[in-house]
């Protein structure tokens, strides 16, 4: 039997993630402050986000803001990437099955969603937006060209948009947060992190301890480039899992946004499968996210498809994400 090193975690307190709950970014705010200021209207800034670049219209951002970490290892990114390549169409399909419907789970954050509505409205052309950006992060060549960083510093800078939209928008309520807060941007790079390697372990992958640190690793570099604090980055995957727990007892509660979120990203993706496959969609759901989370999204229960998951090839999953 392959035994796996016991790792050692930090303890993340409610007093540690309240405070980050409180916390923007305040470098890519400043961007997006300096823009309005200058006649540049939030939706004119996101329009130009999709298609601009960071360095060449905002070089002190990008030099500033767009050098790895001190603690990146690049021979662990280069493993990291590999990984993911690998298992490329496992991780479509956890993607759309796993990662997007877990991330409306926290009740508070689903909020800036449901304001923005870049959900709700064309679901398949922000799926694939999603899409686009995860699977470039595996590719070396955006890593050696620079594409990937510029790709994260472009996101960062539309999240700093949103934040700004959301808080002007007046529907916005304080016991929710900062909009786009630390924490919140923590629990998003689990779900495309550590996430995804629960998810392949509860498909059967029996993967390399150094596999999985590696590809922690390079969605930890993903993490501190979109602006989240070292201290919000796991260094294992132990400490991933202490992290992840926490998240889900303080944020994870039932809402009519996450539930309506998730009925779209159903809708979907079933729409690109197969009439006798629909079913299977919400049952890969509840597979990978376990009954309990699966019930505060109200996906639907389907035991006989369920029973037949086992039977189906990943692959017919992968043009649905």
């Amino acid at each position: 039997m392959n035994r796996r090193p016991v790792k050692s975690t930090r303890i993340f307190s409610d007093a540690l993630l309240g405070a980050f709950r409180q916390q923007g970014d305040e470098a890519a705010d400043a961007v997006v402050a300096s823009a309005v200021a200058n006649g540049t209207s939030l939706p004119v800034f996101l329009r130009q986000r999709a298609t601009g670049s960071v360095q060449t219209d905002y070089p002190a951002f990008f030099t500033k803001e767009g050098k790895l970490p001190g603690w990146a290892d690049a021979r662990k990114l280069e493993r990291g990437r590999a990984f993911f390549r690998k298992h490329k169409p496992e991780i479509a399909i956890l993607l759309g099955c796993l990662s997007l419907p877990y991330s409306y789970l926290g009740a508070d954050g689903v909020q800036v969603l449901a304001l923005s509505r870049r959900m709700q409205d064309d679901t398949r052309k922000r799926l694939e937006e999603t899409g686009a950006f995860v699977f470039a992060m595996a590719e070396e060549g955006e890593w050696a060209s620079g594409e990937a960083v510029e790709r994260i510093l472009n996101v960062r800078l539309m999240h700093a948009a949103v934040r700004r939209l959301c808080l002007e928008s007046g529907r916005w309520k304080a016991e929710w947060g900062v909009p786009v807060n630390l924490e919140d941007m923590a629990g998003t790079n689990l779900s495309f992190g550590y996430l995804v390697l629960r998810g392949l372990r509860k498909g059967g992958l029996q993967a390399d301890d150094a596999d999985e640190e590696a590809f922690l690793h390079l969605w930890n570099v993903i993490g501190a480039l979109s602006g989240v604090p070292d201290e919000l980055l796991p260094r294992n995957t132990r400490e991933a899992w202490t992290l992840e727990r926490a998240m889900v007892r303080r944020l994870f509660r039932p809402t009519p946004e996450g539930r309506q979120l998730a009925e779209a990203l159903v809708h979907t993706l079933e729409a690109e499968m197969p009439g006798a496959m629909k079913g299977m969609v919400p049952a890969r759901m509840r597979l990978l996210l376990g009954d309990e989370l699966a019930d505060l999204l109200g996906l639907p229960a389907v035991p006989v498809q369920r029973r037949w998951l086992a039977r189906v090839p990943v692959r017919l999953f992968l043009p649905a994400v």
